[in-house]
């Protein structure tokens, strides 16, 4: 069962399986056409500071490139950033880095923002940014080991070194903040947007 009305699938500029199940569970026809840019040259090109502000134009700037080679079609580019006080995380490199994060995290509450946008044919149709508050629980060392061990490889393909759908809920103690703004997608934003477009049945 399909609620999208578009003549094309949405285009989705994104690897992410998160962002991807998302999107299919929500009955959305669309394909993934991963953007292909250096994040952290954008990034620091742009001079900003903010990582709501970074996680919005890194969004659009997927969105973007993405449409320019795709005319006609509807391309969403997402984003996430994680800041603890004025601290910037990126993906960990590795686990003594994935280690390091997760060591600075314990205990304390950081922020994840999540952003999305809309592009067609390179113009910006629509973008917003939603943030989530996420407590991690005091973790010993040989329970960051531990959470190590057991979730492997996937540790590095995430900021802060967690995925809360999967082993990372177990790092904490308490979340203020939507289930998809912590996946990285602000769907419910996205959705509204899609409506005012009579691209969904729904």
């Amino acid at each position: 069962m399909t609620v999208w009305r578009g003549q094309l699938p949405l285009i989705l500029a994104s690897e992410s399986r998160a962002r991807q199940t998302l999107l299919a569970n929500s009955g959305i026809d669309f394909e993934a056409v991963p953007a292909n840019i250096d994040e952290r040259a954008v990034q620091q090109d742009s001079g900003l500071t903010s990582p709501g502000d970074i996680a919005a134009l890194l969004a659009r700037e997927k969105a973007r490139m993405v449409s320019i080679d795709k005319p006609g079609r509807f391309v969403v580019g997402a984003d996430q950033t994680l800041s603890l006080g004025t601290k910037f995380f990126s993906k960990p490199v590795g686990r003594i880095q994935a280690a390091e994060q997760l060591s600075a995290l314990a205990g304390r509450t950081h922020k994840l923002h999540s952003a999305v946008a809309v592009a067609r044919e390179g113009k910006i149709l629509f973008d917003a940014v939603s943030v989530a508050d996420m407590t991690m629980r005091r973790l010993s060392q040989p329970q960051i080991e531990a959470y190590l061990n057991e979730a492997g490889e996937t540790v590095t393909s995430s900021v802060g070194a967690y995925q809360l759908e999967r082993l990372g809920v177990h790092l904490f103690e308490y979340i203020e903040g939507d289930h998809f703004t912590i996946l990285g997608l602000p769907l419910l934003q996205l959705l509204e947007f899609l409506r005012s477009e009579r691209l969904l049945a729904i």
